[in-house]
């Protein structure tokens, strides 16, 4: 199965879970959900980079979300972002509390479609780690970025991006608005 194939199923099976009725989409907003709405695949949106331990050692850290509260989560470290050859941007990377060497990582992020394309308070990543020999190594695909939860409806609560996670370039993959 090439790139593509792999990820149009991903977007299937994810717009299949949201038809049923149990993701975030309110059950009388589901009348003619016809699936979500993404930018076209681009393989040049995935990279595969270093995770940078963090510069001070925090357990936890603060998020904001979009109801006021605040939500912990441990910092791991950055990401640099190697967009448009010499353009670089950093990201930091968080886990749940306590874990030092989790499987995946959360990375919320917004960018120059947020608002515009994409949901206005951001998107997120969950981006798999390997920890080889080389050091940990986080596999960025901004194709499969995902608006939250509450992009669809009230009452979900879902931590903000901090303002180091605001690129300065449109990241034009991933889940788009309709």
């Amino acid at each position: 199965m090439s790139y593509a194939e792999g990820l149009l199923d991903f977007r299937c099976r994810k717009d299949e879970h949201f038809a049923t009725g149990r993701g975030p989409i309110p059950g009388p907003e589901l009348q003619g959900f016809a699936g979500l709405h993404y930018f076209a695949s681009d393989e040049a949106w995935q990279f595969q980079v270093p995770l940078l331990p963090a510069a001070a050692a925090q357990p936890e850290v603060a998020l904001q979300t979009n109801t006021g509260e605040t939500r912990f989560m441990a910092l791991l470290g950055q990401v640099e972002v190697p967009v448009s050859g010499t353009q670089r941007s950093t990201l930091s990377v968080f886990a749940p509390p306590g874990e030092t060497h989790p499987a995946r990582v959360f990375i919320p992020f917004r960018d120059a479609t947020s608002g515009r394309e994409t949901y206005g308070a951001g998107r997120y990543l969950d981006a798999p780690v390997d920890y080889g020999a080389q050091g940990p190594q986080v596999t960025l695909d901004f194709n499969l970025a995902y608006h939250p939860y509450c992009a669809y409806s009230e009452g979900w609560t879902c931590p903000l991006p901090p303002a180091e996670n605001v690129l300065p370039f449109a990241v034009e993959a991933g889940e788009r608005l309709p």
